[in-house]
Formats: structure tokens, C-alpha cells, sequence
């Protein structure tokens, strides 16, 4: 069997890891991604040596069975186990995995190529590549990660092309575009801003930063010490197998308040909230994304401590404003940029400038807003179907990619953050990592293509080698 992984970041290096085998017979795992960000990912690969990890390093291992490998790899102390590093340190650690992997094993080969579409054939799917050439393979896994931003509603189509509109401040120079005194609105509040202020910090800006989202709330924050575990009263469990949100939500406040430290509570929920979000009906998902989801994603998706104190200080100092409302226009003028804001409780908009706009809403995974040419592609050829909610592409249990029509496509599957339909909580390294073992023990042991006529040997083209 053969085995296409499209997406060389977190989810596709964890996989592969999984699938790498030293047998002679083993099945064959190729991994195509990105150079740029190749073993890395987009969220290790493009960051800045400010920007901090929001977990501590002895949870990071990209092997399940084994969370304390990323601390073991830089041999720290006990200490430091605790701490939040740079977000650097952990691209090294997966580009080192996955390379190291390759050299031990006889089955992983890598295309340092963008994969642009994907067709199906009798006897799988055929793979094109962005450098023109194409291969066969019995199963194909999308671990593309989160989609590239789309544009700004509100934007003009003149601003949406000029250099004061910053789409993707992760793009080189971008924000080193941003002079030090000039006045910038950041659209989003959550960890995305915090890594943008914390870039434009370091860089000495002096203007003055505002921060805008619908509820103008910012990401809590870990303590410097871990609380302790605790487990789950039976009204929590309760609410959780009923699927009773309002229930749920008033288990869980109760909770908060009698126990030392409410991150304890957060905590203890994440096993249960992938089975909890999958038993909620259509109209109970769109309600809890209308009315809690910022509220949960700020409380589950915590700053780093050093980072947390950064941005008081900024606030208190009054060169960083936080407010809740919505941008409803952004126009192009000869000396900035005129924005009209509607603020939360307010019945008037207000007409503010700026020097630059910058886009931080955080994770993209509406597939039928996207640019994404891959995706683009498949959505076209209805080898896809959208989730209901934008978040991502619809699968079955088993992680198989359901057409437009609804039908699992054999052995065409899904992994990361494109599952948070189906998943929901599919972001963070815990449960990425757990997605990739149980998706590599179904590939290596239900044979999803046992019923298929076998490919040939794997077609190398002659002026490529196994590292692409």
C-alpha cells in the first residue's frame, strides 16, 4: 500500500512518524508539503524567536505515548519542564524528528513540492504537483493545517492590494513594513494579536495599538505554576452525557468557584469535549458558536505568563487599547487608512484613522471562502463536502473524507485542524498528536484499500532523490 500525507507540518511529521517502519515490506509513506515550512509547519515555521509556545514544554511530544520527548530533546532540567519556550525551538525539534525518522526508516520518502490537486482513479488517486510532475497512490491523508486568511469583510478592493493592509502578518517583512510611531488597528484579540504586539514590541514600536473583536476579549492567561488535577463532579459528567449545554455550562461555573483555580476545571473538560461536541445536534453547535465559543476559546487557549504581563504593561501604560465591536468599512486614503467602527452596546459608528490594518483572527478553515488551490480544487470536483458551520471538511468516524454527495471516499482521509467540524477541539498538540496514531493503526491495520488492485513499484523520477 501506498500512502500520500499532503501537509508537512504538526499533523502530517506526526503522522508519517507513526507510519515509519524499518520492514522491507512495509507500506510506503510519502510526504509532500511546502519547502518554506517543510517539518515545521506554518505555526512553528514562520515564527519569531519572541513568540512563545502556550503549553508547557513536558506536553509537547509529537508521540502519544511518549509527551515528555520535546523536553527530553533539549534535556531540561526538571524546572524547566514547566516552562513556555519559543515557538522556534519546537520547529527545530519537529524538522529533527522527522528527519531523523527518515534516516532510520525504509519507508518514508519526501516531495518538497505544493500539492495543487488530487483525482481519483480506479486504483486510487493520482497526485500533481506544483513543479508539473504527478504519482499514484492508494491513500491520500489532507494535513494541510489551517487555510491561508481570507480577506477582511469590510476592505475596500484598493486597500485589500496596498502595503497598509496587512493580510497575513506573518508574511516576510510585513511587519517590518509598520514604522514605530504610526497608529495600528489590529482586527482580533486572541493569541494571534498577542503574538503581532509582542513582534511590534520587540521591534520598539512606540504608536499606539488598538485591538478590535466582536467581544474585545483577551486570552486568560497560565499561571506560572500548573494547578493541580482534579476530576469532574457527577452534575459535570452528567451534562456531558446528556449533551445539555445550558446544564453543562451551569455544572462548570458552580465547579469554577469551589475549587482552587478554575484552569483546573478547563483542563479536566478537554478529554471530553471532542465526544461531547460529536453528540450535539446541528442547531446546539451553531448556538454554542454564536454565544460561547469566544468565551471558551479564552479560557482553553492561554497566554504564556511572560507574554500575559507584556501586554498589562502595554495596556496599562495606555499604548495598547482592547475594545469589543466590529469593523464595518476600511478605506484607502493618500496618508492612512479611514476605518468605521460600530462598537458593542453602542448604536452609533464612529470614523477613526489609522496607518495600518492588520488581520489577526487567528485559525481559517472555511473551505468555501478559501484560496487554498488544493482545496479550491477538490470543493470544485466535489471530492470534498463543507461543514455546515465553516469549520472545516466534512469526515466519518474513521477520519474518511465525505464527497459532496455525503459518501466516504476510500481511503482519502483528513487530519488537524479541518476536522474541527467533526472534532471541534483539534488544535493543540494533545489531541493532534492522539488523531495521528489512531489514524495510522486504522491505515496499518484495516487496509482501507484491501480491495483495490496494488500499484506498481513507486514511480521515482530520474532526476529526484528520496528527499525530493
Amino acid at each position: 500500500m501506498r500512502i500520500t500525507i499532503i501537509g508537512a507540518g504538526f499533523s502530517g511529521c506526526a503522522l508519517a512518524l507513526q507510519l515509519a517502519d524499518t520492514r522491507d515490506d512495509a507500506v510506503e509513506v510519502c510526504v509532500a508539503g511546502v519547502p518554506a515550512t517543510f517539518g515545521r509547519g506554518v505555526a512553528y515555521g514562520e515564527a519569531r524567536p519572541e513568540h512563545l509556545l502556550k503549553v508547557r514544554a513536558r506536553h509537547l511530544g509529537i508521540d502519544p505515548d511518549n509527551p515528555d520527548d520535546f523536553a527530553e530533546w533539549l534535556n531540561l532540567s526538571t524546572r524547566a519542564r514547566d516552562a513556555f519556550l519559543p515557538r522556534i525551538a519546537y520547529g527545530e525539534y519537529l524538522h529533527d524528528r522527522i528527519l531523523t525518522t527518515r534516516e532510520q526508516s525504509s519507508n518514508l520518502s519526501f516531495f518538497e513540492h505544493e500539492v495543487i490537486a488530487i483525482e481519483r482513479e480506479p486504483q486510487g488517486f493520482r497526485v500533481f504537483l506544483a513543479d508539473g510532475s504527478d504519482f499514484a497512490s492508494d491513500c491520500v491523508v489532507l494535513a494541510l493545517g489551517a487555510l491561508p486568511p481570507q480577506r477582511l469583510a469590510g476592505v475596500g478592493p484598493r486597500l485589500a492590494r496596498h502595503a497598509r493592509y496587512i493580510g497575513w502578518p506573518w508574511h516576510e517583512e510585513a511587519l517590518d513594513r509598520i514604522q514605530p510611531d504610526e497608529r495600528v488597528l489590529i482586527i482580533g484579540t486572541g493569541l494571534t494579536m498577542a503574538d503581532v504586539v509582542t513582534s511590534l514590541h520587540k521591534r520598539g514600536h512606540r504608536g499606539e495599538i488598538v485591538a478590535l473583536s466582536r467581544h474585545g476579549l483577551l486570552p486568560l492567561r497560565h499561571l506560572p505554576e500548573a494547578p493541580a488535577p482534579i476530576r469532574l463532579p457527577p452534575s459535570v459528567l452528567h451534562a456531558l452525557r446528556t449533551r445539555d449545554v445550558r446544564r453543562l455550562l451551569a455544572a462548570v461555573r458552580s465547579l469554577a468557584c469551589a475549587v482552587p483555580d478554575w484552569r483546573s476545571v478547563v483542563d479536566a473538560l478537554r478529554p471530553h469535549t471532542q465526544a461531547f461536541w460529536q453528540g450535539l445536534p446541528a442547531v446546539q453547535r451553531a448556538r454554542f458558536l454564536r454565544h460561547l465559543r469566544t468565551y471558551w476559546e479564552a479560557c482553553r487557549h492561554r497566554l504564556a505568563p511572560r507574554v500575559a504581563a507584556e501586554l498589562d504593561l502595554l495596556a496599562v501604560s495606555g499604548q495598547l487599547q482592547v475594545r469589543a465591536g466590529r469593523l464595518l468599512r476600511a478605506g484607502l486614503r493618500e496618508d492612512g487608512v479611514d476605518v468605521v467602527i460600530r462598537h458593542r452596546f453602542r448604536k452609533q459608528t464612529s470614523v477613526e484613522r489609522f496607518d495600518r490594518l492588520v488581520r489577526a483572527t487567528g485559525l481559517d478553515t472555511d473551505i468555501t471562502r478559501t484560496t487554498h488551490p488544493l482545496v479550491t480544487h477538490m470543493l470544485d470536483a466535489g471530492l470534498v463536502r463543507a461543514d455546515a458551520h465553516g469549520l472545516g471538511i466534512m469526515v466519518d468516524d474513521g477520519l474518511g473524507v465525505l464527497d459532496a454527495s455525503g459518501f466516504t471516499i476510500p481511503g482519502l482521509y483528513c487530519l488537524g485542524p479541518l476536522l474541527r467540524g467533526h472534532l471541534w477541539e483539534i488544535t493543540a498538540v494533545q489531541e493532534l498528536r492522539t488523531a495521528a496514531g489512531a489514524l495510522a493503526q486504522r491505515l496499518l491495520e484495516g487496509d482501507p484499500c484491501a480491495d483495490r488492485p496494488r500499484l506498481p513499484a513507486w514511480p521515482w523520477r530520474a532526476d529526484a532523490d528520496r528527499s525530493g
